[in-house]
């Protein structure tokens, strides 16, 4: 077995670079914004943000900016998606899996306790949960909560990747057990983020399956 390299700490992206990160994208126009309304609607966050601002890992990231799909729908802003940060040739868009159902994402909501509370949020103390991996998805959802912290939802693991995409590693990538399909009696799917032929992809595992490569993605708290 080759041992894992000791993660290295570096600077998060800072709130101003965050809502940079958004406007380059082209979020804006998907949210069918101005860039001068975008920027405002995301203001009232900064004085929060800064204090969060500080170091983090792979493993953990204080804070991150988070749009609802209520503003971008996640088909939008999957494709959006690189690893590593790079979006130069041979870096692939991430895509959505094609076996999320008939209804694809659009049956997909937050589960009690992990409703946003704004079109525009924080989330903050996030982490990937690799120490779940090869746990199944009810498992672990039951130590996270014991924990008094949250699982992330699918807009929220879509944020974490779009600014600190260095969290998506390969047998290290995570559930997003935060969003179900509540809509669907008896529906098993729990979405995640994984790597799929050098590209970020949404895809889906069963709630009773262990993944030696997925982990459960969790976070602290959520500010708007």
């Amino acid at each position: 077995m080759i041992p894992c390299r000791r993660a290295e700490e570096s600077t998060i992206p800072t709130f101003q670079q965050q809502v940079d990160q958004l406007v380059t994208l082209g979020h804006p126009a998907l949210a069918g914004q101005a860039e001068r309304s975008f920027r405002d609607l995301l203001e009232p966050l900064r004085g929060k943000a800064e204090a969060l601002e500080g170091a983090h890992t792979p493993s953990h990231v204080p804070f991150v900016l988070v749009l609802a799909r209520d503003l971008v729908s996640p088909y939008d802003s999957v494709p959006l998606l690189r690893l590593g940060g790079a979006r130069g040739p041979g870096r692939k868009p991430g895509l959505v899996d094609r076996n999320h159902g008939a209804t694809g994402l659009d049956d997909y909501f937050p589960i009690a306790g992990c409703e946003p509370p704004a079109t525009a949020y924080l989330l903050v103390d996030v982490e990937r949960g690799e120490e779940f991996c090869n746990v199944p998805p009810e498992d672990a959802s039951q130590v996270v909560r014991s924990r008094g912290r949250t699982q992330l939802t699918i807009d929220e693991g879509i944020a974490l990747v779009t600014q600190v995409p260095q969290v998506l590693e390969k047998n290290k990538c995570f559930m997003l057990a935060g969003s179900r399909r509540t809509a669907v009696p008896g529906d098993r799917r729990v979405p995640a983020l994984w790597i799929s032929d050098r590209a970020p992809k949404l895809g889906w595992c069963w709630d009773g399956n262990p993944h030696t490569w997925l982990g459960m993605a969790s976070a602290g708290d959520r500010v708007g």
